[in-house]
C-alpha cells in the first residue's frame, strides 16, 4: 500500500460517506495524524461526526459502505472509524458506533484519542476538532491511562498465550512507554518515539529491535523457541513496567 493509495481510499470514503450520513466532520488520528503512518502496516484511525444518532438503517448503510470499500481498495482493510452523534460529543464514557476489524461495534472514544484530536487531528471534512470537541477535564487523561494499564493491560500479563503473537509484544511495550511518558510529562508520543523511549525504561534491546523492524524495516521469521523467550521477557517487562508506572 502506498500513500497514494491511502489518499485515495480516504478521499472515496468521506466522499461516499456524505452519501450515506449527515457528515459533520472527519478527522484522523493516531499515526495518521501524529505524522508516523506506515503504509501497508498502520491503522488508518478515524473519526466520524454525524448529525444525530444512527439508527438501524444509517448503521446498515455503514456496514455496506465499509464492506464495499474492503472489497475494492486494499488500503480500507485497515481503516476503523468511529461515529460520533454531534449531540454525545461531551458524554466522555458513551459508546459510539464503530466499524473496526471488519464489523461494526459500539465502544467510547477514548480521552487519549480526544487528546490527540485537539492537539492536532487531521481535518479531512469540515471543522477543526476544537470547534466541535469540549476540552478534557484536569486529570482526565491521566485517570483513563491508569485505569487501562491496571485493567486491562496488568491482568493480560497474566495470560501468556497471548504474547507469543506480534500484535501483543508490539502494542504492550509501546503502549507502556507512552503511557509512561504521558504520565511524567503530561505529553502524546508517537510509537517511533516509544522506541526510542523502550530502552531508558530498561527493556530487552532485542525485543525493541524486533518491534522496530516488524514497523519500519523488513522482519525475518523467527523459530518457536525465540518467539518463546520473546513473549516471556516481553510480558515480564510490561508487568514490571506497569507496576512501577502504578507504584504497585
Amino acid at each position: 500500500m502506498s500513500v497514494t493509495e491511502t489518499d485515495g481510499v480516504l478521499t472515496r470514503f468521506v466522499s461516499e460517506l456524505q452519501l450515506e450520513v449527515p457528515t459533520v466532520a472527519v478527522w484522523a488520528h493516531g499515526s495518521l495524524a501524529l505524522g508516523d503512518f506506515q503504509p501497508g502496516r498502520s491503522d488508518l484511525d478515524l473519526i466520524a461526526v454525524v448529525e444525530h444518532p444512527l439508527d438501524s438503517e444509517h448503521r446498515d448503510r455503514l456496514a455496506d459502505l465499509h464492506q464495499r470499500l474492503v472489497d475494492t481498495e486494499p488500503a480500507a482493510a485497515e481503516l476503523h472509524c468511529s461515529y460520533m452523534a454531534r449531540t454525545a460529543l461531551a458524554e466522555a464514557e458513551t459508546k459510539h458506533v464503530t466499524w473496526a476489524h471488519g464489523t461494526l461495534m459500539e465502544r467510547p472514544v477514548t480521552p487519549v484519542t480526544r487528546r490527540e484530536l485537539l492537539d492536532g487531528g487531521l481535518i479531512l471534512h469540515g471543522p477543526v476538532p476544537t470547534e466541535l470537541l469540549p476540552p478534557l477535564t484536569s486529570g482526565q487523561l491521566e485517570a483513563f491511562i491508569r485505569r487501562d494499564l491496571a485493567e486491562f493491560w496488568l491482568p493480560a500479563t497474566g495470560r501468556p498465550r497471548l504474547w507469543m503473537r506480534d500484535i501483543w509484544v508490539d502494542l504492550g511495550l509501546l503502549t507502556l512507554a507512552r503511557a509512561t511518558v504521558t504520565l511524567r510529562d503530561g505529553k502524546l508520543i508517537t510509537k517511533r518515539e516509544a522506541l526510542a523511549e523502550l530502552p531508558k525504561l530498561g527493556a530487552p534491546a532485542d525485543v525493541v529491535r524486533d518491534i522496530h523492524d516488524r514497523r519500519y524495516s523488513n522482519p525475518q521469521p523467527i523459530s518457536r523457541l525465540r518467539r518463546i523467550r520473546r513473549a516471556r521477557r516481553a510480558r515480564a517487562f510490561v508487568k514490571r513496567g506497569i507496576r512501577r508506572t502504578l507504584s504497585i
